[in-house]
Parts: structure tokens; C-alpha cells; sequence
């Protein structure tokens, strides 16, 4: 596989490095911060080499590479002309979607040394269970004390290491703030917070509160240092700059951070532990059921980010967590489903995508490929892994399981759950066995269609001609797809577009409009409306993914003579008007208003053929399928 290839077809594609604002990645997305998120041709991206979904979700454009992300990440930095960045873009961006942003560039560049200390613990944890069976106490061996302090050190520098990518999202300055963060954590800071004498600062009694593994209020604090930094740099002459923008930042933000900022960090932190610690009390098995069952779903609109800190604020405060507990049951639902769809289907290319994801999610617990490339598509999987992912974190939240690290749940980190006793670990493996077996089991048993929901068979239209590269006998289809579009159905060869005559972008019909509507051909969700309203994306129930687009190059309109009647997400019923144009403004204009209707997952059909003919309308069929046999 050419890395650099996908990498540069990745960047042409999202608009050019000029277009780039900034880029992260996780474990396995790039994500973008585009800055005209318009230029981003999502439809090509979903189908280049390596690709498996494109997200765009938080005001993030996310390129979902699975493992290949590291490689791809590497190969594209050098043609960029912006260094990583986590600078949160300043479109017009909703308040929820900008803290998710901020959460997750400040918190996954620590992923990787997170999923390291609670592998690394789940090790020290199987070494002290056999070494006390043998009557051994390792933990006085300075060996084990050496290897644990790396294990904990990220936990109890937080301060710091926050610090650091908070000030990158808030555009401070990041040694100032790392000062500030390990101020925090200072030996003599520490025993003064802890110790029984009242603490004060210019003689002002301030709360005592812990920062050494703190979370909330470094951010809180490198959030407010940016203002300072900010009026500081301007009211400060040039020549003097150096010296004393720094110094009076952190003579500022010391007593502001101590006296005000910190305790209501803690405050919130408390709160937040409350309210989960909340749903806990009031009922473990609905807490666990929850996570559990929604976990993936938030992964899939990126939220889950937002949570992360309660599991992370946990280890670090009070040394175990149960959050990612009871998101371990559904990771391994999800590769539970994604190897019942391995086991299933005879489709070579999808068995081996599933194989893929099993693995990624069950081994690694990195869930995107087993969400995106098998279940989310199939649907009926992810509702299987949604379902056995809640009975295992309901079983776990009764079991009353702890892990003592904060470790992405997969086979590797087990051990992470063993630490506070057998029987808890026993309902952890027991929670873990049902999510992944309950979910391969219901797949494989009850199964799916790999198209989707099987539907009833309609009645073919009469054929005037079916599209010569993909000959297809009405007779011998499985199912057809109405029009959209009142007018003429032609071959996707008389289109004036290569993109689409081609067919690179998959197979189809297209439509001379005689109305200027567009209806839902079957019974759909809208997965895609694009901001110029020239295009759009369906999902339908019997599991065609459609890619509509009405015109040519009618993108440059920025919406002008579109209007759209349904949102983006919504499930809609066959007929429901979802756009309108105005045919003659855009020939008018010099437009050609033929309508491409584009079958973008043709790959997993056996064969997709256009009917052509006059009076297209929603009772006529235009595009027949056979499924792979």
C-alpha cells in the first residue's frame, strides 16, 4: 500500500494544504480542521484506497484510516504547511461542538502513553497475583516499584502534561503553562495542600485542594493564562517583551490559579464525579447497561470524547475507574458482531474487512473499522452489538468491577480488571464473554442481508434499454430502485462529467429533469446534504447507499435556486420531498441540469444497471440490482 499516494489523494481532496487549517489524528482517524469545509469532496475520499468512512462531526472533517492512520498521518504532515496543530476553527461552530473539539485535542495526543501505562500495569497486576500465590510479595521489589512508577507518572503529572496540550488548543504559551502545571505538582505545593495547617497567599486563606493529578483546574487555568498572555503582549513594549510577558504571566496566573481558578476546577471535577458516581448508586446495572450499550454510538459522533476525563479524573484522583469497565462491553460487541459477520457472509471482500475489524476491536479495542467498515453498514449487526454490549455492562455494573488503570479495553489489558479481587473479574470476563458472543451469535443466527433489510421484490418497469457496461436482464434482478426525479432516465455515459460517466464513483442512472424536486426513491435516511444543497447522500433501507447530485459544477451556486425540506440524519418515507430546484434559473445560468444518481456502494452488488427510458417517475423503476450470490 503507497501511503504517500492516499496521502496526497487525501489532500487534493479535502481542498489542498491551502485549505488545511489543522490536523490531528487519533488511533484511527485524521481529523481535519478545514477552512472552507465546502472544498472537502467527501464522496471521492470514501472511496480511495485505504479509506474506510469520512465523519464529519464536531466541526471536524475525519478520514477514517483504521491502523493505517499513523503511516498515512506521516506521510501527509511534510506536505502541509502548518505543523500538528489543535487549533479549534472559527467558522461558525456550535458551543457543544467547540468543547468537543477542545476535549479531544487535549486529550488524545495522551492517548498512546495511557494505553502504554495500563498495559504496562495489567502486567504488574498478573505478575503480583502469581507471585502471591507463591507466597511473594513483589511490591517491596524495587524492580516492580521503578516499572509502576512509570505507570503512575502520567497520572500524577497531569497538571503538567495537560498543560501542555491545553495551551496548544488555547494558543498559550506551552512552557508557561507546563510552570503553572508543575507548581501544581511541586513536592513542597503538595504536603502544603495535604497537611493540617491552613494554607494563605498574601495572607489570604485559600482552599486547600489536591492539584497533583488533577485535571479540570490546569485547563481552567491555561485558559485563563491566554487572556493574560494576550493583554500582556500588547501592553508591553517590544524590547521588553521576552522577559516580562512570561514573568508577569506566571506572577499573574500563580495566586489567580491558588486562590481562584484551582478550587473551582475541583469544584466541578467534584461535580462531575457526583453526578456519575450518581448514576452508579442509583443503579450500577443501569449505569453499566448505558455506557455500555451507547457507547459506540457516541464514538460514531465523536462525544465519547467528552467523557473520557471522568475515567481519566478517576485513576488519577482515586486510583481505579469502571467507565471504560463498561465501554469494554461494547468494544468487544463490536467485534463480536464484526466476526459473526465474518462467519456469515460469502462476500470474500467483506469477510475479510470483518476478519480485520474482529481483530482491531477485540485485540486492540480500537472499534472504528468494526463500526464503520462492517456494522454501522449492515445495520443489523450494530443493533446486535448495541443490545450485548448493554447486557455486559449491566453485568459489570452489578459485579461492582474496577480496573486500576485507564487502559483501552482489549485482550492485552484483561489483567487491568483483576486487580481488586477475582470476583469482580470473574463478572468482568463473564460481562466481556456475553458482549462478544451474545453479539457473534445473534449475527451469525438471526444474520443480515449484506445490502441491508431484504425487501419485497417490485415490478420492473418496462425496459426501454438497460446501460450496456453492466447487462442485466430485468428478469434476473433482486430488486430496483425508483426514481427520484421526474423526467428522462439515460445512460450515466451521456453525462458531461468524467467523475460520473466514468462510474469511479459507482454505477448508476442519470436523470433530464422535467420537475425540480427531488423524493426519496425507497424508504431512506439522509446521511448527507451537502452546504450548497447540489448534492446529497442516502442510505436506504434495503441498503443502497445513493449518492445524488443535481447538475454540473452546480457546487459554484453556493445553494442559490436549491431549496431543502428535510435535515440532514433524518429517516424519511418514499416519497417525501428532500430538495428543490429551480430548472430554468440554472440552464439560465449556463448549468447543465442533468441529475447523476449515483449506487456508491456498488462494489458489494453483484451487478447495478441503469433503466433507461422516458416518464421516469416514482412508480417506475430506473436502476436494477442483483446481490452477490
Amino acid at each position: 500500500m503507497n501511503y504517500n499516494q492516499i496521502a496526497k489523494d487525501i489532500l487534493t481532496n479535502v481542498g489542498g494544504s491551502g485549505n488545511v487549517k489543522g490536523l490531528t489524528h487519533c488511533f484511527t482517524r485524521l481529523r481535519f480542521q478545514l477552512k472552507d469545509s465546502k472544498k472537502a469532496n467527501k464522496e471521492t475520499i470514501e472511496h480511495l484506497e485505504g479509506v474506510i468512512s469520512v465523519v464529519e462531526s464536531g466541526g471536524q472533517f475525519q478520514v477514517v484510516l483504521g491502523t493505517k492512520v499513523n503511516q498515512v498521518y506521516d506521510a501527509i504532515i511534510p506536505m502541509i504547511s502548518i505543523d500538528e496543530t489543535t487549533e479549534i476553527s472559527e467558522e461558525k461552530v456550535s458551543i457543544w461542538n467547540r468543547i468537543l473539539i477542545a476535549v479531544s485535542a487535549m486529550f488524545t495526543p495522551m492517548v498512546p502513553a495511557i494505553a502504554a501505562s495500563g498495559l504496562l500495569k495489567g502486567f504488574l497486576t498478573i505478575a503480583k497475583i502469581m507471585a502471591a500465590k507463591q507466597g511473594v510479595d513483589i511490591t517491596v521489589n524495587q524492580t516492580y516499584t521503578l516499572i509502576m512508577a512509570g505507570t503512575d507518572a502520567l497520572f500524577y503529572f497531569m497538571p503538567v502534561i495537560l498543560a501542555y496540550t491545553s495551551a496548544k488548543v488555547f494558543k498559550a504559551n506551552e512552557f508557561i503553562a507546563m510552570a503553572l502545571g508543575g507548581t501544581m505538582c511541586y513536592p513542597s505545593v503538595v504536603a502544603l495542600m495535604t497537611g493540617k495547617d491552613v494554607v494563605s497567599m498574601f495572607g489570604v486563606t485559600i482552599t486547600k485542594a489536591s492539584y497533583a493529578s488533577s485535571v479540570i483546574p490546569i485547563i481552567i487555568g491555561v485558559f485563563i493564562l491566554s487572556y493574560v498572555q494576550k493583554f500582556l503582549e500588547k501592553v508591553i513594549p517590544e524590547i521588553l517583551k521576552i522577559i516580562l510577558v512570561p514573568g508577569l504571566s506566571l506572577l499573574v496566573m500563580l495566586p489567580a490559579t491558588f486562590m481562584v481558578f484551582g478550587p473551582i476546577g475541583i469544584y466541578i471535577g467534584n461535580a462531575i464525579t457526583f453526578v456519575y458516581t450518581g448514576m452508579m448508586n442509583l443503579s450500577p446495572a443501569i449505569c453499566g447497561a448505558f455506557i455500555g450499550g451507547m457507547w459506540c454510538v457516541f464514538v460514531i459522533f465523536g462525544a465519547h470524547r467528552a467523557l473520557l476525563p471522568i475515567g481519566i479524573n478517576d485513576v488519577a484522583q482515586f486510583g481505579h475507574q469502571n467507565l471504560l469497565a463498561f465501554a469494554g462491553a461494547a468494544n468487544f460487541s463490536q467485534g463480536g458482531a464484526a466476526l459473526g459477520v465474518m462467519l456469515k457472509t460469502k462476500n470474500k471482500d467483506l469477510k475479510t474487512v470483518a476478519a480485520s475489524a474482529a481483530i482491531s476491536a477485540s485485540v486492540c479495542g480500537i472499534t472504528e473499522p468494526a463500526i464503520y467498515g462492517c456494522n454501522l453498514r449492515l445495520k443489523r449487526p450494530m443493533i446486535y452489538a448495541i443490545i450485548c454490549g448493554a447486557i455486559g455492562g449491566a453485568i459489570m455494573g452489578v459485579g461492582g468491577v474496577y480496573g486500576d488503570s485507564f487502559a483501552n479495553n482489549g485482550i492485552l489489558t484483561f489483567a487491568t480488571y483483576a486487580a481488586f479481587g477475582m470476583k469482580p473479574f470473574v463478572y468482568y470476563l463473564v460481562g466481556v464473554g456475553v458482549s462478544f458472543f451474545g453479539a457473534m451469535i445473534l449475527t451469525y443466527l438471526f444474520g443480515f442481508d449484506e445490502m441491508g433489510d431484504k425487501k419485497k421484490k417490485t415490478e420492473a418497469t418496462p425496459v426501454t434499454t438497460i446501460t450496456k457496461n453492466l447487462e442485466l436482464d430485468p428478469s434476473e434482478a433482486d430488486f430496483f430502485i425508483s426514481s427520484p426525479i421526474e423526467g428522462e432516465a439515460v445512460s450515466m455515459t451521456k453525462v458531461n462529467d468524467e467523475v460520473f460517466s466514468s462510474m469511479a464513483l459507482g454505477n448508476g442512472i442519470a436523470i433530464i429533469p422535467e420537475k425540480g424536486e427531488v423524493v426519496a426513491p425507497e424508504d431512506c435516511t439522509v446521511t448527507l446534504i451537502y452546504p450548497t444543497l447540489h448534492a446529497l447522500g442516502l442510505m436506504l433501507d434495503n441498503g443502497v447507499e445513493m449518492i445524488i447530485h443535481v447538475g454540473i459544477n452546480t457546487v459554484q451556486l453556493e445553494g442559490k435556486h436549491f431549496k431543502k425540506f428535510v435535515e440532514e440524519g433524518s429517516h424519511i418515507k418514499k416519497g417525501t420531498k428532500i430538495l428543490s430546484f429551480d430548472i430554468d434559473a440554472l440552464k439560465k445560468e449556463g448549468y447543465d441540469t442533468i441529475v447523476p444518481i449515483i449506487v456508491s456502494n456498488t462494489p458489494v452488488f453483484q451487478q447495478v444497471s441503469g433503466i433507461t427510458g422516458k416518464g421516469a417517475t416514482l412508480e417506475k423503476s430506473v436502476i436494477a440490482i442483483k446481490k452477490n450470490q
